[in-house]
């Protein structure tokens, strides 16, 4: 019989035309596996047979949803989770009732019209079309419900984030004057580490070395392992922090129940201050940013910014790098050492042949 497992499902395989097909009974039931495999059978016999795709009978609700479940779930960090579900409802608004395979490059473009319209940025169109295209990816190659990935033939948006926004000494100072003391920690504590919102509000003391004047970070964007160095102000918030520790929480810092601080809180809290400092534009991202900024105009090495921020490439960081011109004066420098090198080089041995030759 031509009915074989992939994982818990059965699959069946059959001649149709001259043509091998595998094509899976979406059932773990060995015997209801059996049954759709002789009817397949029967009417490939009868010439009635035709080369269904499972995605012409699915809505794209059940693509996002058996994504979310197979994959979200499984191999992303929890932090994505629900970020990943955010963009399946937004796209759902739009294609939820549609069947999979009836959605074209024609429909997607106007869903990046009316997401422009809506006022939303490049970039969170482009992650929303990243989900998208990564729901159909899968649909084609492992699920076989469609053919055609028409995500693919949709060009992105132009993102322009050269310029990201930091908050000068003169700002920190007015935000931090007009914060509530549980916000000036954490302002002060990103600004001086660079981690991730959820890194920090998702600190706990294991984490922290006081000894060795280090914080680990475990879950990361990259998958990786780092141990990082902390600076005097990063030690004295933690310091603060110690003297009022949770008697059952792990965290660093955590709400009256010993939980971590919700982010919307946080946000609520930071863009309260803004208002109140008259400081415009500011999220709680662009604390991290103030941290990368502050080193390059400090002349610290990019590649070792890199590494305490924990980019993935250093092409990463190279936004940064127009904050410090006077970084690269020492490079041009050195033409002049290496020409005055020469000259003098040059000028002894001049001398030395005038000498011989008299």
């Amino acid at each position: 019989m031509g009915l074989y497992k992939r994982g818990q499902v059965w699959w069946m395989r059959f001649t149709h035309n001259g043509t091998l097909m595998r094509k899976s009974t979406d059932t773990q039931d060995r015997k209801l596996a059996e049954r759709i495999y002789h009817s397949v059978l029967g009417k490939i016999a009868e010439g009635k047979w035709f080369d269904r795709l499972p995605g012409e009978d699915r809505t794209f609700r059940e693509l996002m949803e058996r994504y979310v479940r197979e994959y979200t779930d499984r191999n992303k960090a929890v932090s994505s989770h629900r970020r990943d579900r955010g963009m399946a409802e937004r796209l759902n608004e739009v294609f939820g009732e549609m069947k999979v395979t009836a959605i074209t490059p024609r429909h997607i473009v106007e869903y990046k019209s009316k997401r422009h319209g809506d006022g939303v940025s490049p970039k969170t169109i482009n992650n929303e079309l990243t989900l998208m295209g990564h729901a159909y990816t899968l649909a084609m190659r492992e699920w076989e419900w469609v053919r055609d990935n028409p995500v693919k033939r949709v060009s992105k948006e132009k993102v322009r984030n050269m310029i990201e926004r930091w908050l000068t000494l003169e700002e920190e100072t007015r935000l931090l004057a007009v914060s509530p003391s549980w916000l000036q920690q954490l302002i002060v504590f990103a600004v001086s580490t660079g981690l991730r919102h959820r890194e920090v509000l998702h600190l706990q003391w294991s984490q922290v070395d006081f000894a060795r004047k280090t914080v680990t970070i475990l879950e990361q964007k990259n998958k990786s392992i780092d141990t990082l160095p902390l600076n005097a102000r990063a030690l004295g918030v933690l310091k603060d922090r110690a003297q009022v520790r949770h008697i059952t929480s792990p965290y660093v810092f955590f709400t009256g129940s010993g939980r971590p601080i919700l982010v919307n809180n946080v946000l609520r809290g930071l863009y309260a201050a803004t208002k109140k400092a008259e400081i415009a534009h500011l999220r709680f991202h662009d604390l991290r940013h103030t941290f990368a900024t502050r080193l390059v105009q400090a002349g610290v090495d990019l590649y070792a910014v890199q590494k305490l921020g924990r980019w993935k490439t250093l092409s990463m960081v190279l936004r940064y790098a127009h904050h410090y011109t006077e970084s690269l004066r020492a490079g041009a420098e050195v033409l002049d050492r290496v020409t005055k090198y020469e000259n003098t080089v040059a000028a002894q041995s001049y001398s030395g042949e005038l000498a011989v030759s008299c």
